[in-house]
């Protein structure tokens, strides 16, 4: 293993060699990657798979439900549309007016050539309300409902053809086809929405004006930040141009063989752009430099690329470990979507290693660095510790008095600042305690949708269960008429159940389904307790066979995968923690960095998830965000955002301290290195930091809850890593350790390095003829 692990001690040569070789050969390098980008673009328009919103478990008692419904009931049913209607106050559906308009609504329906068949309220359509009770005190319905109790609130079930692929133009027409209806036969006698799969299955996360501004925004802080129109182009073009080939050419590739949800492209361009512009800013920071210091252009690329690009491939290295750590939740949906913003996230390194070096041999000294004028008394003190840096790493650096005093400020004051900060981390992590996990449905939706109103309207006339119905799949040759209409029974006596309906028996199959309505809403912690006690408790009463009989439905899908998610959590933050770290010893050859590395990404991590709940589960701002009402964290959200910051958290702590060990290396004066090292980075990370809130925040706009949280909770954690921990705690930290934090035991030191020490092991430094006859002259 240590002999393979070797090639890692020359991966900085590798990378000055490659960077070089980039930017003499720039042409050619650019030509590989646009003809890389055309055929791959190409090939995902001809060949490439859609992105789906199907949630599937295998191996839980839900998808083994799905599946028997499946081979009981045959495959060649279409989505089901609901169009939920009400009558006028003061009347009922009963009423003649409002009989007539839902007889030629239901007929106009059927004409629609998209709909196989159309169920709904028929005259003299009577049910055993939701709620009611039969003659024998029972809640036993012969069907699903049609009609509320009260008469006011009906439900029509429109059934798609099987071959009718479903996308916003279906929905159009139906809606169309309705509303025509109702002009032409019910004006004014009844009120028609819209819902049901139909509607749940087309709903695409869509990029809008919020994400636009946030590149904006990341344009603005580039441009002030380098003072160059064309370095400030360089990271958002390299950026761009690894979304279009990521997002828009392999993920529609790996869609092929993997369910990747339809949401991944939206988050995948959320990181990617995040990453794409830092990783580049990095680079560039430390090619400029380079030039400031009268290096040639080959070789100020090749240098920026095995310093910066070295961070920027540990970096981008941890991210997509991180994120594959998903794959350890056992979950398709969540698998595929991890392995498809992972191969986005390292297009973006292979990118900044490559295309940007070529970039740079293109425009050259156009890119060099602006010298400060040295102003004030203070200006000669900052000159002799530039020089001395000078002398440790044979540049000038770029050391920024601002940010030299504050470091030293919190050096002198370490202790104060280390208890307080930590503190305050903790403050903010605290709500996490109440975090709730669950799915925001369409009763989440916009107050003012069709959708949110046909759910309210049936949560109204049916029940707060009606929109999330149990589904329990029985199969007929393990069980007996007998102990069917025993469960039928028990299940109605269930005090978490409304209603049931009696057994439908498969005419093609050897199966029979009931469908279950819980008393509370399906976002409801009761239907999950509901839903439980019938699995473990009343099947294995009722069945002789408890495993004849299963329970699905979106509640219980749902359900499962958030139990999934909850029980694999530990497993997962263990194995991305452990990893990260062994990551880390290879580079900082320390064992205490490391380890405070991993605590205080957890501690930013937290902060994140105490605002999502605050924000989301509380309600604190909630308007900000463009929502109504709070809403449930999404199930998988954490497991996927804790993958996610833990990543991008140490971007910036490689990218902080591989400067600080350099440093010290060099010098061997901790308390220094780490003020100098704050001084070196602290503008490139405040920067990069501003320009992945800007990203994150603009994503807060999107319709979709699950990018709205994404957006935020990327938003806040990057914030408090970038300022309250890079800034101060690290810094804090550090100086409270000492030397302590480069220790490393003897009996690890044939671990091999990746070598994060500067350019002690680069060639010799090549100056531009201008720059070598001033130090000759």
């Amino acid at each position: 293993m240590l002999s393979g692990l070797a090639i890692l001690a020359v991966v900085p040569t590798l990378l000055y060699k490659l960077g070089r070789a980039c930017a003499i050969h720039r042409l050619r390098t650019v030509a590989v990657w646009v003809v890389l980008a055309v055929s791959l673009l190409v090939a995902n328009h001809v060949y490439g798979g859609e992105f789906g919103r199907s949630i599937e478990l295998p191996g839980s008692d839900s998808e083994r439900a799905h599946e028997l419904l499946r081979s009981g009931f045959g495959t060649d049913s279409g989505t089901t549309a609901l169009v939920v209607v009400q009558a006028p106050a003061g009347s009922t559906l009963a009423d003649p007016p409002q009989t007539v308009a839902i007889a030629m609504l239901r007929a106009t329906l059927a004409e629609n050539p998209d709909v196989a068949f159309v169920d709904g309220p028929h005259p003299g359509d009577l049910t055993r309300p939701v709620g009611g009770t039969s003659n024998d005190g029972s809640r036993i319905m012969r069907k699903q409902p049609a009609v509320s109790p009260d008469g006011t609130i009906g439900l029509i079930s429109v059934r798609l053809r099987p071959d009718v692929e479903t996308s916003s133009h279906v929905t159009e027409r139906l809606e169309a086809t309705g509303d025509a209806a109702i002009a032409n036969f019910g004006a004014g006698t009844l009120r028609v929405t819209y819902g049901g799969d139909l509607y749940r299955e087309i709903r695409e996360p869509e990029t809008g004006l919020g994400e636009a501004v946030g590149l904006l925004a990341a344009v603005v802080i580039l441009l002030v930040a380098f003072g160059s129109i064309v370095a400030m182009g360089l990271p958002v073009g390299l950026a761009l141009f690894g979304i279009g080939i990521g997002v828009f050419g392999l993920m529609g590739l790996l869609a092929l063989g993997l369910p990747v949800p339809d949401w991944a492209p939206n988050m995948a361009m959320m990181i990617g752009l995040g990453v794409g512009i830092d990783y580049a800013l990095f680079i560039v920071t430390r090619f400029r430099e380079g030039l400031a210091d009268g290096l040639t252009v080959p070789d100020a690329a090749g240098r920026a690329n095995a310093t910066a690009g070295l961070a920027v491939v540990v970096a981008g290295g941890t991210v997509v470990i991180a994120i594959l750590g998903l794959i350890m939740s056992w979950v398709p949906f969540m698998t595929a979507a991890a392995v498809s913003v992972s191969v986005v996230v390292a297009l973006m390194v292979v990118a900044s290693i490559t295309v940007l070096p070529a970039l740079l041999g293109w425009v050259g000294p156009r890119l060099g660095a602006r010298r400060r004028r040295s102003r004030g008394p203070g200006s000669e003190r900052f000159a002799r510790i530039r020089r001395r840096l000078q002398s440790w790493r044979g540049g000038t650096g770029d050391i920024h008095p601002v940010w030299h005093r504050w470091g030293a400020h919190v050096s002198a004051h370490a202790r104060a600042y280390f208890v307080s900060t930590l503190s305050l981390l903790i403050v903010l992590s605290a709500p996490v305690i109440w975090l709730r996990l669950g799915f925001p449905d369409q009763g989440n939706d916009d107050p003012n949708s069709t959708t949110r109103q046909a759910y309210d309207l049936l949560a109204e006339g049916f029940g707060p269960g009606f929109n999330g119905p149990l589904i329990i799949a029985a199969d007929t040759t393990r069980t007996t008429p007998a102990e069917l209409s025993q469960l039928t029974a028990a299940v109605g006596a269930d005090p978490g159940i409304a209603a049931v309906t009696p057994p439908l028996y498969s005419q093609v199959g050897d199966a029979a389904t009931l469908t279950a309505f819980p008393t509370t809403a399906p976002q409801d912690e009761a239907t999950v307790e509901t839903l439980e006690r019938l699995r473990s408790e009343l099947l294995p009463m009722v069945l002789r066979d408890p495993d004849a009989a299963h329970i699905g439905g979106a509640t219980a899908t749902l359900a499962d995968v958030s139990k999934r998610v909850t029980d694999r959590l530990p497993y997962f933050i263990s194995a991305v923690v452990v990893l990260s770290f062994l990551m880390l010893i290879l580079v900082f050859r320390s064992l205490l960095v490391p380890l405070k590395a991993a605590i205080l990404n957890l501690l930013s991590i937290g902060a994140a998830y105490g605002v999502m709940v605050a924000v989301f589960q509380w309600g604190w701002g909630l308007r900000l965000v463009g929502l109504a009402e709070p809403v449930p964290i999404v199930s998988f959200l954490p497991m996927f955002t804790f993958a996610v910051l833990f990543g991008l958290s140490m971007d910036y702590e490689v990218f902080l301290l591989s400067r600080i060990r350099e440093n010290y290396l060099s010098s061997g004066d901790n308390a220094l290195s780490v003020v100098s090292g704050i001084a070196n980075t602290a503008r490139v990370i405040t920067s990069a930091a501003l320009i992945m809130i800007s990203v994150f925040i603009g994503f807060v706009s999107n319709a979709d809850p699950v990018l709205k949280m994404m957006g935020l909770s990327l938003a806040t954690a990057i914030a408090v890593d970038a300022t309250v921990i890079r800034m101060v705690l690290v810094p804090a930290s550090m100086k409270l350790l000492g030397d302590a934090n480069w220790w490393f035991p003897r009996w690890l030191a044939r671990l091999p390095s990746l070598h994060i020490d500067g350019e002690r092991r680069l060639p010799p430094r090549e100056y531009a003829q201008a720059a070598t006859e001033a130090r000759t002259g």
